[in-house]
Order: C-alpha cells, then sequence, then structure tokens
C-alpha cells in the first residue's frame, strides 16, 4: 500500500428469499446515491477485516467471506486513486434477524434487490462490474462455497543458537505480534476448525484464534516438519479429510510442507495444476492462502485462491 492511494473494502452480501436470489444495496443520505457496503480500511486493519466490519457497521449484518468478486478503482476528488476490494457473502437468517440497523445519518436505507435490477439501479460503473463478477459465480453455479485455509507459522526464533529440538522453537516477538494480527483476518472466512502441526511455533500461531473462537486446536504430525523431512508425512489423508466436511477449516504448517498440502487440495478438488500453486504456498511467515470451495460440488475445482499477508 502507498500514500497515493486510498484502500477500502466491502462485499456483495446476498441470500436466498423464497427461492429467489437478492442482493444487498445501500442508500446513502450524503450523496443520494445507490451502492454496495463498503468503507475505507482502519490502521493495521487487514482487506478482509475491513470488509466485515464496514458491512456489519452500514447493514447491522455480521458475515463471513466468500469468494473474492473483483476489484475497484476510481480517483477522488484529491486526485488520490481510491482501490476498494469486494468479496461475496452470504447474510444467514440469523444474521438478518440480528441485524439492529435503523436509517442514520450516513445510510438513508436498505435494499434487497434481484442482481439484474441491481446492474440497472447502482449509481456507479465501478460497481455495476463487481456485481457482473459476482453474477458469473451464479452462472458457474458455485455461489454457496467454503474456505480451506493454508497459514504458514508465524515467525520464530532462529534455528541459529537454538539448542533444543527443533519443534520445540517459539515464536519470536515479531511473531507473537502477528499472531494476534491475523486473528481477526481468519475469523472473516468463518473459521472454525482449527488443525496444526505439533511443533511450538505452529501451535502458538494459532492459540489467539482458538481463544477468539472459543475453538480447540486439533494436532496432527501427519503435517508437520519433522514428519515431511523423514518422509513420513501425510497431507493427503488431513486435506480429504476437510474436503469431505466441507467447513471452514484452518490448515497451519510449515514452509516445506505447505506445497504439498496446496497439491493435495488441488488432487483432491479435481483442479488442473499451474503456477499458482507456487504463488499461494510461498507464504512468509505469518501469512496465509484462502482456498475456495464449492459446498455442493467440492470435487468440481478449486474456485478461488487469495493470499493474505500479516501486517507487522
Amino acid at each position: 500500500m502507498t500514500d497515493t492511494a486510498v484502500y477500502a473494502a466491502g462485499g456483495v452480501v446476498w441470500r436466498l428469499i423464497e427461492g429467489k436470489l437478492r442482493i444487498l444495496l445501500i442508500h446513502r443520505t450524503r450523496y443520494r446515491d445507490l451502492t454496495l457496503p463498503k468503507g475505507k480500511v482502519d490502521p493495521g486493519e487487514m482487506l478482509a477485516e475491513t470488509a466485515v466490519r464496514e458491512i456489519f457497521e452500514e447493514t447491522g449484518i455480521r458475515v463471513h467471506l466468500g469468494v473474492p468478486v473483483g476489484v475497484s478503482r476510481y480517483r477522488l476528488p484529491s486526485k488520490k486513486q481510491k482501490i476498494v476490494h469486494y468479496w461475496a457473502a452470504e447474510a444467514s437468517d440469523d444474521a438478518i434477524r440480528a441485524s439492529a440497523f435503523v436509517p442514520n445519518r450516513e445510510i438513508a436505507g436498505l435494499e434487497w434487490i434481484s442482481p439484474k435490477k441491481a446492474l440497472k439501479k447502482l449509481s456507479y460503473p465501478v460497481d455495476v462490474e463487481i456485481v457482473e463478477n459476482f453474477l458469473k459465480l451464479v452462472d458457474d453455479g458455485v455461489l454457496r462455497t467454503f474456505p480451506l485455509i493454508a497459514l504458514r507459522h508465524a515467525k520464530a526464533e532462529p534455528r541459529d543458537g537454538w539448542t533444543g529440538e527443533d519443534a520445540a522453537r517459539p515464536l519470536a516477538p515479531r511473531g507473537k505480534v502477528q499472531a494476534h494480527s491475523i486473528v481477526g483476518p481468519l475469523q472473516s472466512f468463518g473459521v472454525r476448525k482449527i488443525i496444526s502441526s505439533p511443533a511450538v511455533r505452529c501451535v502458538k500461531t494459532v492459540k489467539p484464534l482458538a481463544k477468539a473462537i472459543g475453538g480447540e486446536i486439533e494436532t496432527t504430525p501427519m503435517i508437520s516438519q519433522d514428519a515431511w523431512e523423514e518422509g513420513r508425512s501425510d497431507c493427503r489423508t488431513v486435506v480429504g479429510a476437510r474436503v469431505r466436511a466441507r467447513q471452514p477449516a484452518l490448515l497451519c504448517s510449515h514452509g516445506p510442507v505447505l506445497p504439498d498440502i496446496l497439491s493435495e487440495l488441488a488432487l483432491a478438488t479435481g483442479t488442473l495444476r499451474g503456477s499458482y500453486l507456487g504463488s499461494a504456498s510461498a507464504l512468509e511467515t505469518g501469512a496465509f492462502s484462502v482456498v475456495h470451495l464449492s459446498v455442493d460440488s467440492p470435487g468440481s475445482g478449486i474456485v478461488a485462491i487469495e493470499t493474505h499477508v500479516p501486517k507487522d
């Protein structure tokens, strides 16, 4: 990110009403326009966090992010470029019932509308383009998805000078910061299941997330670096179980193991391999790749992959 651009994030919030697809548009009071919910990144936030927070602040609806549906770019009166990242996001019945939205100084009202009508009523061409991207998901039959997230552990104390077992190496001070900074972004994708290598640096990376969601950490040597170095790792079993479960899950592992995890994800979903797998698995410490799969047909291939790097 640079000082010459303003970053923001939002979503195409959707639901089925009596079997018919509807998306949520907001009527903004000040601008008298009709647009998608979005807002600027707060200091220290990652984009996924921003999208979920802004959707909630503007609509009262808490969502988890689905597939990314595009990035809009346009010039502000200040001449700075505004860059807005969008995700598809399903609004559950419970989330809608829990919404406490009332018209206010910023948002005059909310409107659930068919995507085709939205294309005609939206105030800005950049929003129209995002909804068109969203409709491609609908046409492909992959609207409802679930994420499997591959996370590289946060920064650990270096091997040089460490006299104990490698698996016992703790997080470095920077790693502890990273472990906390990724909690919000991971929650944005609805993670409930946490699976980790038993190495201390992996378990400590996901501990803040487990505390935040009130969940347990399931450890398995099948995705540990020790097992990988000894030829005993078994990413296939772990990945296969998560694909069959069709529920959001996080796999925390090590740099050398991540390519195997991504390769097994491609194999388990019938996805053609390509350079994108290398990019998604070549993660910095604390970074993670979100692999989106179809709930109805996970074997139909990876729908999308996105990578997030923590701010530290």
